[in-house]
This record gives structure tokens, C-alpha cells and sequence, in this order.
């Protein structure tokens, strides 16, 4: 069978209309008549005509896509990100090159410099290392995360993010108002990079504060990285100190899913002896034993916010300074607290 691949001038004859019509109404074209408008998308349907995006990438001298630099692919939070940005920038009809950088920061700057040159039409990134001395501003770019300081000098670059101070607060208030005195925090972290953690652990301070709960040192577990094993470990580490404590809240899923199993080891009950809270709103929280509460920002809507602001600052449309978006969280009550 032969497939015909119809084009604009099909369509304009089918619809009886100029071909720069259709091209008006394919485009986006705001000042077409309603009724054009509707005769020429009929016959798109009709002909299932589906736009030339190479040829039109090419003429306005774009490539179609996009990169996606991220610290951890296997972290389940990231790879959930990177699911809901392709499914968002293939609305825009963009493929996405994605990258991982492990947060070091010789690989961030070769992200920052390299990947882009010639290759993509814009950079969504979720630096860990980089500042804003480091990144050249040229390449129409959206930022992740919480390293806020990137924004500095760079120049028309948005970022979204989510607010980690309220959102640990909400979490660590709830485990308070549950009658939890000794709540201890997992994944504090004091480097340059560890920003969410310094950020998650100023609203965890802030809610003992409001419960009138002492904010005693030994209750804070550090964890160089933010896995299953490092969680674990945090809390061997706390068991091993004798340090007396009946929650955990954990800087993020991966360490609240090593902190379920490493309590369990220890023969302490979930949330009978320890209640547990994290932080992403990860997949595997709804299948661990006990189901884990957790803090989960809205990703989708994170994600479809970050690919709009690209396709604005792509376009060249419009003009304006740098945006700072807030996606809205929820705190997600199950068993585990």
C-alpha cells in the first residue's frame, strides 16, 4: 500500500484557502477568522497532516532538541523528572538529550559548555556544583533544584523548584502532632552542594521550634549521598550511639526506604517504635512495608512548567526578566507515620 504524505498545499486546497493560511494556523497564528480556522483544522484531520518539523527546525534555525542534565538517572525522584519532561516536550514536538552528571563538577561544566554548542536549542539543568560564573548564559536555559546562586549572572534563566523549607516543616509538624519527641533527621548535609538538605533541615528545625521540641545534635544523621544504603547506615549509626528517638524524618524517599530496612533489622516496629517520613513522593513509597509517608511535590507539574518556560525563552517571546516558580507540594499520610 501506498502511504501518501500529504503537505500545506493539500491541505490549503482541500480547505480551500492560500497556503500561507494554513501555515498562519499550523503556526499558531492568532488573527485568523474562526470559521478559516475551523475549515483549515478539518482538513488537517482529514488528511491527517502532520507538520514538517525538520524542514521548519531548519528555516528558523533550530535543531528540535532539547538537553536534560540531571545529577542521578537511577535516583527513582530524577527518573520519574525525566519522564514527565520527554512526555512534556513532545507536546512541543522536541526530543529530549538526556544527561547524567553525578553533581561533579568538571562533568557540570562540560554539560554547561559542551552539550549545548551547536547541538540543542535550550538546556533545562539541575546543577549541584556549578555557579553562575560557570554557566555563560547564551543557551536559552531553565534550572532545577535548589542551588538558587546559579541564577546569579547568568542572565534570561528561570528556575523551578520546590519550597523545601514548608515542605520538610509540614512533614516534621506532623510527626510532632502525632506525640513523636524525639525526631531524629536524616541526610543533613554540610557542603557547598548540599543545599535541599540545608534548606529541608532549616524546616525541620523550624518545626521543633513550633512544638516546642529541643533541636538536640545528636538526632541529626548525616549522609554523603542520599541512597537506600546511606540511609541505612544513618540509622545504624544513630542505634549504635544509643541515641533515643521514636521518629525519622528523611531528607528524601531513597534514605526513608534504607532507614525502613535497617529499623526492621534492628527489630524495631514501623511506626509502633519509629515512625518514618520522607521526602519525593516516589513510586516505591507506595509498595514498601509499612507504605511510606512522604512529602510529594507536584513533578508533573514541575516538569510542564519547566519545558513552558523554555519554549518562551526558545522563541524569543516574551521578553523578560528571570522567573522564580514555586510548585505547590503535599504531604501524603500512609503507614509508615
Amino acid at each position: 500500500m501506498l502511504l501518501v504524505r500529504h503537505s500545506l498545499k493539500h491541505v490549503a486546497e482541500r480547505a480551500g484557502v492560500s497556503v500561507k493560511t494554513v501555515s498562519n494556523v499550523v503556526n499558531g497564528y492568532p488573527h485568523i477568522r474562526p470559521e478559516t480556522r475551523a475549515r483549515v483544522e478539518a482538513a488537517i484531520a482529514a488528511l491527517d497532516y502532520r507538520p514538517n518539523l525538520s524542514a521548519r527546525n531548519l528555516r528558523q534555525g533550530r535543531t528540535g532538541i532539547i538537553a536534560l542534565a540531571v545529577p542521578e538517572l537511577d535516583n527513582p525522584y530524577f527518573a520519574e523528572l525525566t519522564r514527565h519532561i520527554v512526555t512534556a516536550a513532545a507536546a512541543h514536538g522536541w526530543t529530549v538529550l538526556v544527561d547524567h552528571t553525578d553533581g561533579d563538577p568538571a562533568r557540570e561544566r562540560e554539560v554547561a559548555a559542551g552539550i549545548r554548542d551547536h547541538l540543542v536549542d535550550g538546556l533545562i539543568f539541575s546543577p549541584l556544583a556549578l555557579t553562575g560564573a560557570e554557566l555563560d548564559g547564551t543557551t536559552p536555559t531553565v534550572l532545577l533544584g535548589e542551588r538558587v546562586d546559579v541564577v546569579d549572572g547568568l542572565g534570561p534563566a528561570d528556575h523551578v523548584a520546590v519550597d523545601n523549607v514548608a515542605a520538610a516543616r509540614e512533614a516534621t509538624a506532623h510527626l510532632a502532632a502525632a506525640g513523636r519527641r524525639r525526631i531524629a533527621a536524616l541526610g543533613v548535609q554540610h557542603t557547598a552542594e548540599g543545599v535541599s538538605a540545608r534548606l529541608r533541615l532549616a524546616g525541620y528545625q523550624a518545626a521543633l521550634a513550633a512544638a516546642g521540641l529541643p533541636a538536640d545534635p545528636q538526632l541529626l544523621a548525616p549522609a554523603e549521598r542520599w541512597h537506600r544504603a546511606d540511609g541505612a547506615a544513618g540509622i545504624r549509626a544513630l542505634l549504635d550511639a544509643d541515641v533515643a528517638f521514636d521518629a525519622v524524618f528523611a531528607f528524601n524517599d531513597t534514605l526513608a526506604l534504607g532507614a525502613l530496612r535497617a529499623l526492621h533489622d534492628a527489630g524495631l516496629r514501623v511506626p509502633v517504635d519509629v515512625a518514618v517520613a520522607g521526602f519525593d513522593g516516589i513510586d516505591d513509597g507506595r509498595f514498601s512495608i509499612p507504605t511510606l509517608t512522604t512529602v510529594e511535590p507536584d513533578i508533573e507539574r514541575l516538569a510542564r512548567l519547566a519545558v513552558d518556560l523554555l519554549a518562551e525563552r526558545i522563541t524569543g517571546s516574551p521578553q523578560r526578566p528571570p522567573q522564580e516558580c514555586l510548585v505547590p507540594h503535599r504531604l501524603t499520610i500512609r503507614e509508615s507515620a
